[in-house]
């Protein structure tokens, strides 16, 4: 059997109908002839973790994507193992009855439940077609133009929008990304970074995992080290959401480490180099490493010095001066230390920020900054000066509603909180 006809079999479509890269490993390393020790030994690590990845119980994207270089997986099997691509005439969702967890009825229930503003059935919708790309769109309109636009309805607070234009832009930049060039891998890449970024804000953390991974994989393929720190950037925070502050410290420093190695040439990459700092000075902060955490917001500022006070439009990474303080301010509330955080913000303006989702982001985080010191009417104030220039901001973030609902429990008739509550659409 040759190689084509080896990766076309019943056998490996059945893998790949099934969703199951770890069989599709397995059974690449037996027809190799070799033990779970001969594989483990060429990717550097034990037979116990290969038979994990075999058997699905240690899905690790970079582990599996070393595994099949090893056993010579093509890309596109790999791929379509993961439910990313598909092969000719395969489909590659599984055909087999959902389970109750999977009912789409059940699915829009316990989204409904979560009370975000964005309507359950959109969400449903994304989910759906994580699982299942729809049809390409046919949309005339070029890929960039669209991403942009998806891009604005992030940076406008308007979750909702966002959402709805999602599968379309996934469908189609997995038609453009076929031809397996790099600026098309590159794309899908950010398609699937902006959905992380749109999901970990509303609080869809197994969601945001996947589209981090998928983010990730593309990017990686591209070659492009500005794709590869985005995607890296989006796993991380949703790593740290997912209370796993290990990983997302070594997933932000190997990026940072791949930024800093481009030379930081260009205004591009000087820009990425600050924003992957403040991510990771943020992470640390979150793990209480409180030293390294300081060290790399003080070395954020440094980098960020010579950047615009406004980032040019499309930059991947549109930090400035500012942004970087206000990152500061995060990183002292998340190190317990509400006064060096509102110290940090004291000159922070929402002037100085070009997006709605920036401003709102910068009046939650001072909120935030305020609720930790013990002070109700401040905390309200800037809430509600998030809720008025960004209701999503308050509307859509579980941590922020949760600061609403403490508020309307214990300071009800503290100013603004009356109006938060109505913002916030908090049950009755």
């Amino acid at each position: 059997m040759n190689a084509d006809q080896l990766w076309s079999s019943s056998a490996v479509r059945s893998l790949i109908a099934a969703l199951d890269p770890g069989g599709l490993i397995r059974n690449a390393r037996e027809r190799c002839g070799w033990r779970q020790a001969d594989l483990g030994h060429r990717i550097g690590c034990s037979a116990s973790t290969v038979s994990r990845l075999e058997n699905g119980r240690h899905v690790d994207l970079s582990l599996l994507r070393l595994a099949a270089k090893a056993l010579d997986v093509p890309p596109i099997v790999l791929s379509a193992s993961l439910g990313l691509t598909s092969l000719p005439s395969t489909r590659v969702a599984p055909d087999r009855p959902q389970s109750a967890q999977e009912d789409p009825m059940r699915r829009r229930t316990l989204l409904a439940a979560t009370g975000l503003a964005a309507p359950t059935s959109l969400l449903a919708g994304l989910g759906d077609a994580l699982a299942s790309l729809p049809d390409p769109t046919g949309s005339p309109v070029p890929l960039d133009t669209r991403l942009t636009a998806a891009r604005n309805y992030f940076d406008s607070g308007e979750n909702a929008s966002l959402l709805r234009v999602l599968p379309g832009l996934l469908a189609d930049g997995h038609q453009a990304a076929r031809g397996r060039q790099d600026i098309a891998l590159a794309r899908l890449s950010a398609t699937y970074s902006l959905a992380s970024q749109v999901l970990t804000k509303i609080g869809r953390y197994e969601q945001s995992r996947l589209t981090a991974d998928r983010a990730t994989l593309y990017a990686e393929w591209s070659g492009s080290p500005l794709a590869a720190a985005a995607a890296a950037r989006e796993l991380s925070i949703v790593l740290r959401h997912q209370d796993q502050p290990a990983a997302a410290e070594r997933h932000i420093l190997e990026a940072v480490a791949k930024v800093e190695g481009t030379g930081l040439q260009t205004a591009a990459q000087a820009s990425a180099y600050a924003q992957m700092l403040c991510t990771t000075s943020y992470t640390a902060a979150r793990a209480g490493h409180r030293d390294d955490a300081l060290a790399m917001i003080r070395e954020a500022t440094r980098a960020a010095r010579d950047l615009p006070p406004e980032a040019p439009e499309g930059r991947l990474f549109p930090i400035t001066p500012a942004a970087v303080d206000l990152y500061a301010v995060g990183v002292h509330w998340a190190l317990g230390d509400a006064g060096s955080a509102l110290e940090a913000g004291r000159r922070l303006r929402a002037s100085q920020f070009k997006t709605a989702e920036r401003k709102g982001r910068m009046h939650t985080d001072l909120g935030r900054a305020w609720w930790q010191w013990g002070r109700p009417e401040q905390t309200a104030a800037e809430l509600l000066s998030a809720a008025r220039v960004s209701p999503s901001e308050v509307r859509d973030r579980p941590a922020i509603r949760k600061i609403v609902a403490d508020l309307r429990s214990n300071h009800a008739r503290v100013t603004g909180v009356r109006e938060l509550v109505k913002v916030a659409r908090l049950a009755a």
